[in-house]
Parts: structure tokens; sequence; C-alpha cells
């Protein structure tokens, strides 16, 4: 019921919201006689931030139509690899290197071929752009488009931790045993576990290196407020509180899913001041005529406030598999009726990082994955801790780009297959 009044009140919201933003441009088109009374300024910014608050946010696109390759331009074109009810393998193909002269003119460059395994935990892949951003230049990039549940027919079935696993092993064998596995926060758990299956069963699609990034490995160690809210609940509040089904209106109904609109009061929630201050701040700054800042808090909060349903059976199962029974670091975890055996691995390599500052996934609880991982030679394991680092600092923004992903790019091609 809860999920229908959310979209009861979203209908309502919704002419509020487009009569919040035609009076914005009301007050600040130049070609409007309105803009230039002597309070228009404050008049365009609270319209525009009740708009902001107001509207309903979809998934963003990549936007991501080009990258600089040895400082030449080539487009990229976004393309669907795989197509499964629950996630797309996305493929941002890159065109050929165009010069007058020189090695390589004409030619699509060989990289190494890099699956990024996004979150499914409220938001849309496309929280990642910056990652792959950086990434395109010198990898050929894949990433899991995660679907947004209520999208998926209930004709499609359940899905379930189990079928993520399964599914991040089927992508790996569709990109061959030269790909490169990056999973960042959540998937790190089952990331860890196809491979450790594909170990077991000696698999020779096994990926050249996993490189796991602030994820709950083991949550026991250094306990975040999202670890403590997992263990200090019973399973039974997270199924009766948080699940609900969804609406007849989209092509999920009736499916059980965690809503997002409830992850997102919940992301909120955890920094309430921060968020009130952001908005604050951008009122100030669209007063100011401060475009460029305004303009950073648009694009920012397009993205966070963009979120998805996760399926209730994976967000359930995540809650007792991961978090309150840590089966994985505790070796007591099945997938399809096989026990996932980190110790089985020996011929990948891995790497693991880390934020100081992170506060969703503490200190220690990625690192756990190279005591879990005995079977790898200590050579072919390292693990990094970036200094003055939170959660979203290790894939997104200055210290991602300059610090962070020249060091995933140095391992990759540490590792990589020599040519022959």
């Amino acid at each position: 019921m809860l999920y229908q009044l959310h979209e009861m009140q979203r209908a309502l919201l919704t002419p509020f919201a487009s009569f919040a933003d035609a009076s914005a441009q009301l007050f600040s088109n130049p070609f409007s006689p309105l803009a230039y009374t002597p309070v228009s300024r404050r008049i365009a910014a609270g319209y525009e931030l009740l708009y902001r608050l107001g509207k309903d946010y979809e998934k963003p696109a990549w936007d991501l139509p080009t990258t600089l390759i040895d400082g030449v331009e080539v487009p990229v074109t976004e393309s669907n690899a795989v197509q499964k009810p629950f996630c797309n393998l996305v493929h941002f193909e890159r065109g050929a290197v165009h010069r007058s002269v020189g090695k390589g003119a004409g030619a699509v460059r060989k990289d190494p071929k890099v699956l990024l395994v996004a979150p499914l935990s409220g938001h849309h892949a496309t929280l990642l752009r910056d990652t792959v951003r950086a990434l395109l230049p010198a990898h050929d990039v894949y990433v899991t488009d995660w679907v947004d549940a209520r999208m998926v027919p209930a004709s499609a079935g359940p899905f379930h931790l189990d079928d993520y696993v399964l599914y991040v092993r089927d992508f790996i064998r569709e990109l061959g045993p030269d790909v490169h596995v990056i999973s960042v926060c959540q998937p790190t758990v089952p990331v860890l576990a196809a491979i450790s299956l594909m170990s077991t069963e000696n698999d020779p699609a096994l990926p050249r290196t996993m490189i796991m990034m602030g994820g709950p490995i083991d949550p026991r160690k250094s306990p975040t407020q999202v670890n403590t809210l997992a263990t200090t609940k019973p399973y039974s509040w997270f199924e009766n509180q948080l699940i609900h089904r969804v609406p007849p209106r989209f092509p999920g109904a009736g499916r059980k899913v965690y809503p997002g609109f409830l992850q997102h009061a919940g992301f909120v929630a955890m920094n309430t001041d921060r968020h009130a201050k952001s908005h604050y701040d951008f009122y100030l700054d669209l007063i100011k005529g401060d475009d460029e800042d305004a303009e950073l808090h648009r694009k920012f909060y397009d993205e966070y406030n963009a979120v998805l349903d996760m399926p209730a059976e994976y967000y359930l199962d995540t809650i007792k598999t991961v978090f309150q029974e840590a089966r994985l670091p505790q070796g007591t975890w099945d997938v399809a009726g096989q026990r996932v055996t980190p110790g089985d691995i020996s011929s990948v390599a891995l790497l693991t990082i880390e934020g100081e500052l992170d506060d969703i996934s503490g200190s220690g609880q990625t690192q756990a994955a190279q005591d879990l991982c005995s079977g790898i030679p200590a050579a072919n394991k390292e693990h990094f801790t970036a200094k003055d680092c939170g959660h979203y600092g290790i894939f997104s923004g200055r210290r991602w780009r300059t610090i962070i992903e020249p060091k995933i790019a140095a391992f990759i091609r540490q590792h990589e297959r020599p040519s022959t």
C-alpha cells in the first residue's frame, strides 16, 4: 500500500513541479521582462529549488560519446552485448584512432578487456560514469547495467543473490579468459563468489585479474552505520517493513521489491545536514549567478536522486547472507548447491582497494579478500588504501582519476597475457 501512496503523491506533485519549473524560467529567461525585476534572481532561485525538490528523477544517460586515446578524440558507441531480464551488459565500443601519420593510424586499438560490475544497491549503473570515463582511453570497457525491478515483468520470475552470482559468471564466460573484472562496492561479494565457483570447476574462462573496491567482503570488520542497521534489526523487520509490491502502472506490476524511494530516503537520512546545506548553497549560487557551481549541483543530484527498485529476494538474501550471517568469510555459503571457496582461486591476480574515510564499507572489509584467497601467490596479490578518500571517492572524482585509476591500469597490464 505504501508504494501506491507514494505514486499518488508523485502524481500530485508533478503539476506543482512543472509550475515551479515554468516560473523559474519566467523569472530567469533573458527574453522575459520579469527577469529584469529587482528580485527576479531570488524568485527564480526559489522556484528552481522547489522544482528540483519536487520533480521525478529518471535514469540518466551515460553521455559518453567520445574518449581521448593518445590525445586523439575517438567516437564511443554504446550497445548491449548481452541482454538478460534483470541486467544488460553494456559495451562501450571505441572507434578507430585517426591520425595523419604514425603507427596505428586508422585502427581500433587493442587494449585490455574490462568487465566493470556495477552495484545493484539503489542507484543506476550510470553512477559509475566517471569510472567508465577514466577507463575508456586505455581499456575495452563492458558494464553491468542493472534493470529497475519495477520494469521487469513478474513472468520473468524471482531474482536472488545466487542469480546475481550466476549472471556475473555468465558475463565473464561471454567475454573470455583474458578479461579483467572490476567490482565496486556491493558486487565485490558476488564477484568473488562467481570466480570462486569457476576456480573450483577449473573453468577455462577464468579472468586474468579481479579488482575489488570498497565492498563488504567481511562486514564484521570496522562495521559502519550500514552494517549496524543490517545486523541490529531482525530479518523479519526488513521483510515486513521494506518490501512492497509494484503498482499496476509498471511492467513489473505485482513484483515484490525494495522500492527505490525508500532507499533514497535512507541515503538522505544518513547525511541530512550535508544535503540541506548543499541545497541551500545551490540556492545562494543561483542568486549570485554562479552558474558553474549550480550546474555541478544539478549534475550530482540528477544522478543521486535517480534510484531503482531492487528485487525483494535479492535484497533480503543480501541482508541475511552478506551482513547478518557473513557466510562468505565464514565459509558457509552455497550457491546453486556448490560451496563458495575463495581458497580455490590460484590463477587470478587480486587487487583490493579501500578508501581511508569510507563510511559505507569500513576499513579491512575489502582487504579481507586477501586472506580468503589463500591460493593466490603473494606476488599476485596487492592492497591499496587511498588516503583522505571516502566511499564515492574511490571510483569518482579527482583522487579516482589521478591516483586510483592509474594504479588499476598498471595492475591490469602487469597481469596481461603475454602477446604471441
